[in-house]
C-alpha cells in the first residue's frame, strides 16, 4: 500500500540510527520514513512493527509520529484557529506544527480563537491541509440517538436550498430543515437541537425550536426588546418581504408572523400604517 500521508499504519523498523529509525513496509527499503529518537520506544529494534501518523516537518520532508493528531484523511475533526493571516488559518491538531486552512477552503471567513470542522487532505504540493468543504460524506451515519432525543451539533455548513448542515458531536450526520431561522448563527456554532427524526440512511434531522408556547414567548419577547430599540414603532409587519423580516429581526416570516398574532391578540401591539406600535 505504501506510504500514507495523513493517515495512521503500521510500518516495520528497517534501520536503527543515533537520531532515530527508519521505517517501512518490509521487502520495500528504498520507500521508508524517519521515527525520530524521541519518539522511538525502548528496545525498538529491525523487523518489530510500530504504529504510526505521517505528515511533513518543517522542511516538508515525510516524518513518522506516534503523537495522535486530531484527525486523519478519513475522519474529520473540529479544529481550534491558532492564527489568520494574509495566506489563510493556521489551526492546532496535536503535532508540532500547525495545520494550514487556505482561504479557498474555508466556507466562512474564519476567527482567531473559533473551533471548526475541517477534513484533511493533500493539496497540490502534496501537503496536507485542511478544508471546511465536502465533509458531508465524511460524518458517520450510525448515531447512537432516536427521535426525541436533544443533541448537541456544530455547524458546519449552511446549503440554503436544503437546510443547515450540523455534526452531532462534530462526527454524526445531521441537518436543520431550510425553513428553520439560523440567523445569528456562524459556522463552528455549537447548537443544542432535538431529533425530529431518524432518516432510514441513519442521518438526523434536527429542530432548534422549542415546544411551541416557549419559542412563542421567546420570539414575542424578542420583538418587544426591537420594539423598544426602534421608539417603540416597527417600520414594517409580518407583510414584509422575508429577507427584511430576517435581517431586521433575526426570525423567519412564518415564526415573526405567528409572534405578532399572538402579541396582538394579548393586546401588546397595535398594527397600523403598515407599522407595529408598543401598546
Amino acid at each position: 500500500m505504501g506510504l500514507r500521508l495523513g493517515e495512521r499504519q503500521m510500518l516495520t523498523i528497517l534501520k536503527t540510527t543515533s537520531f532515530g529509525v527508519y521505517l517501512g513496509e518490509e521487502g520495500k527499503d528504498k520507500e521508508r520514513v524517519l521515527l525520530p529518537a524521541k519518539e522511538v520506544p525502548e528496545g525498538a529494534a529491525p523487523g518489530m512493527t510500530l504504529s504510526v501518523f505521517l505528515y511533513l516537518d518543517s522542511e516538508d520532508r515525510p516524518i513518522a509520529t506516534t503523537a495522535e493528531p486530531l484527525l486523519t484523511m478519513s475522519h474529520p475533526a473540529a479544529l481550534t484557529v491558532n492564527s489568520v493571516t494574509k495566506i489563510g488559518a493556521f489551526l492546532s491538531w496535536g503535532l508540532p506544527k500547525d495545520l494550514f486552512l487556505p482561504y479557498k477552503e474555508m466556507t466562512e471567513k474564519v476567527r482567531e480563537g473559533e473551533t471548526v470542522l475541517v477534513r484533511l487532505y493533500l493539496d497540490k504540493s502534496g501537503r496536507l491541509a485542511a478544508s471546511m468543504k465536502k465533509l458531508y460524506s465524511l460524518l458517520s451515519t450510525r448515531a447512537p440517538y432516536r427521535q426525541g432525543d436533544t443533541v448537541e451539533g456544530r455547524i458546519y455548513e449552511f446549503g440554503h436550498d436544503f437546510g443547515t448542515f450540523v455534526a452531532v458531536d462534530d462526527k454524526f450526520s445531521a441537518m436543520i430543515p431550510r425553513h428553520e431561522d439560523v440567523g445569528g448563527y456562524r459556522i463552528g456554532t455549537v447548537v443544542s437541537a432535538k431529533v425530529t427524526n431518524v432518516k432510514e440512511d441513519g442521518k438526523l434531522d434536527l429542530t432548534l425550536r422549542e415546544k411551541a408556547y416557549a419559542q412563542l414567548d421567546a420570539d414575542g419577547e424578542r420583538i418587544l426588546s426591537l420594539l423598544d430599540s426602534y421608539g417603540g414603532v416597527l417600520p414594517f409587519t409580518e407583510a414584509a418581504d422575508p429577507e427584511v423580516i430576517r435581517r431586521e429581526t433575526g426570525l423567519s416570516k412564518a415564526a415573526f408572523k405567528r409572534a405578532v398574532g399572538r402579541l396582538y391578540k394579548e393586546r401588546k401591539i397595535t398594527i397600523t400604517d403598515h407599522k407595529i406600535r408598543k401598546a
